[in-house]
């Protein structure tokens, strides 16, 4: 029995949710968006009879980004495995007002850890006053920060490796190995050189999930290749497996994708299918 923790994982609930992202006319434009437009529930994560999930982390999905406690009041009613979630925050807003969301959140049992996605817009929120003076009030609250962005984007990353001084004692979790470009891509070394980078802060570990997000007809062969060398970076103790799950559906199915995992790390990386889940997100 093969058992693992899945770090990276969006459930859906249609009737009761936004999910602004999701509908026709809003970014992002996908050609095979709509295929996601459906609920996903706990019962939907289908796995062969030899593995167990143990357990996951669920990541905010656009249920309310405006009360994002409603989302997190919906899987602690529904959901029956052990899990942990991860709330979206606005760090744009006033450091009073994150305040009172900080305190809302943490009255939900299941809440480790906040997100907002940085993305393309990475270099100007790391600048904005709001944003810095938020990140270092999460420490305060015991949450970790899931950090979304690409590690391509150099200037976004020093801005961020310049202000890891002042946020002593956040846990930041990188989200999709930081959008690894392809090896053969000139852009390769850049993403080796800023992963290095923020691998020297022992609070930063990083999530190996969402290969779907650069293309949909990945080589396993790259994934291998870009989880080696966040072992290389972190080492063992500090690198998670995800699914990106429903997202993933737009490549292969959800056991394919653990079974390939499987199949490309020997024995000795238990740690990154269970052991790292446990510690760097509390079950």
């Amino acid at each position: 029995m093969h058992k693992f923790i899945d770090t990276h994982l969006h459930l859906f609930d249609i009737e009761s949710g936004d999910y602004h992202w999701l509908k026709p006319g809003n970014p992002p434009f996908w050609s095979d968006k709509a295929k996601l437009y459906r609920n996903y529930h706990e019962k939907d994560l289908q796995l062969g009879n030899n593995d167990e999930l143990a357990g996951y982390v669920h990541i905010e999905a656009g249920y309310d980004n405006t009360r994002s406690w409603r989302e997190v009041e919906w899987l602690e009613k529904h959901c029956q495995l052990p899990f942990r979630s991860v709330a979206a925050v606005d760090l744009t807003i006033p450091p009073k007002t994150f305040q009172r969301d900080l305190e809302k959140l943490t009255g939900l049992p299941s809440v480790v850890g906040v997100r907002h996605i940085f993305d393309e817009q990475a270099l100007a929120l790391l600048c904005n006053e709001n944003v810095t003076m938020n990140l270092r009030q999460l420490a305060k609250f015991g949450l970790s920060f899931e950090l979304q962005m690409y590690m391509t984007d150099s200037a976004a990353i020093e801005e961020l490796n310049a202000q890891l001084p002042s946020l002593a004692g956040l846990k930041i979790l990188i989200n999709h190995a930081g959008f690894p470009p392809s090896t053969t891509s000139p852009e390769w070394d850049t993403w080796c050189e800023n992963l290095s980078l923020l691998a020297r802060y022992s609070e930063c570990a990083i999530k190996c999930s969402g290969w779907e997000m650069s293309r949909r007809d990945y080589d396993i062969n790259w994934v291998a290749s870009v989880i080696d060398f966040c072992v290389e970076s972190f080492g063992e103790d500090r690198v998670m497996l995800g699914s990106n799950f429903p997202l993933c559906l737009l490549s292969k199915p959800y056991q394919q994708l653990w079974t390939e995992y499987q199949s490309r790390l020997a024995e000795k990386n238990k740690a990154l299918f269970y052991d790292n889940a446990l510690k760097w997100y509390r079950f």
